[in-house]
């Protein structure tokens, strides 16, 4: 794969994110997650998955400049309805999967690792859903999957002010299960994902199935309606704008339009 590197450690895939210099996430980035997966399902050596990033970041978000070859709103519905198939095949797996994130986890960045059953982050990390500063949403499930772990205030707070939180709040907050130094980020999560490496995996995957049931039924439709308002709001004049301004560099002035 071009944008994944992997290593196996003791029953741990280690997936490094490999796209410089924010590892973005791409449509080819995001197929490559699937094919990850298609590629450990049954594979016996394999009993936890670990996402990492290459570099300073975990995922700085979505791949903008990519967004700007896409013209019309069903195209747009289509790949964020992708993206949610990718990611709910995540979040649906049969083997433990956790995000180490250090540095940023922002929109899509965030998004992939909320898919992921556990998240462990850096104290000084930064995560958020910043998709309104381009006059946009969430596109792969953040509207759906963040309220779920941090509470629906909390969630309409980040989601619609575009501020991110401290690796400490995220753990507090429960959108993290820990939060370590720099330094001690991959050896804790290693050290997490061996632990769970050596239960039963017949056992885990029956977990990893249960815990599925604790989704309100509401989460589908949800995630659906978002996939169909991402490509309404997509191809508003105000997406243009905000997208323009930031590859200008500049800030955005949107018109409600």
């Amino acid at each position: 794969m071009e944008f994944l590197t992997v290593a196996i450690d003791d029953g741990v895939a280690v997936a490094t994110i490999n796209r410089p210099p924010a590892n973005a996430l791409s449509r080819a980035l995001i197929l490559e997650v699937d094919a990850l997966l298609d590629q450990v399902e049954n594979d016996d050596s394999v009993r936890v998955i670990v996402f990492h990033g290459q570099g300073k970041f975990f995922s700085a978000g979505a791949d903008i400049k990519e967004f700007t070859s896409v013209t019309s709103g069903e195209e747009f519905s289509k790949l964020s309805a992708s993206g949610q198939e990718v990611f709910e095949r995540l979040e649906r797996f049969s083997k433990p999967v956790i995000a180490a994130i250090h540095g940023a986890a922002l929109g899509g960045g965030l998004e992939l690792a909320m898919a992921c059953h556990m998240r462990i982050v850096t104290e000084n990390a930064k995560l958020g859903l910043p998709e309104l500063q381009l006059g946009l949403i969430p596109g792969f499930a953040g509207s759906q999957r963040l309220p779920r772990y941090v509470g629906m205030p909390k969630a309409a707070e980040m989601l619609l002010t575009s501020d991110p939180i401290s690796g400490v709040e995220a753990a507090r907050l429960g959108l993290a299960n820990h939060a370590y130094t720099d330094e001690e980020l991959l050896p804790k999560t290693m050290e997490l994902a061996k632990k769970i490496a050596k239960k039963g995996p017949v056992a885990v995957k029956a977990a990893l199935e249960m815990l599925q049931y604790t989704k309100h039924p509401s989460y589908y439709e949800g995630v659906k309606a978002e996939a169909d308002s991402f490509g309404e709001v997509f191809v508003s004049e105000d997406a243009k704008e905000g997208i323009q301004a930031f590859l200008e560099k500049r800030v955005p002035v949107f018109k409600g339009k």
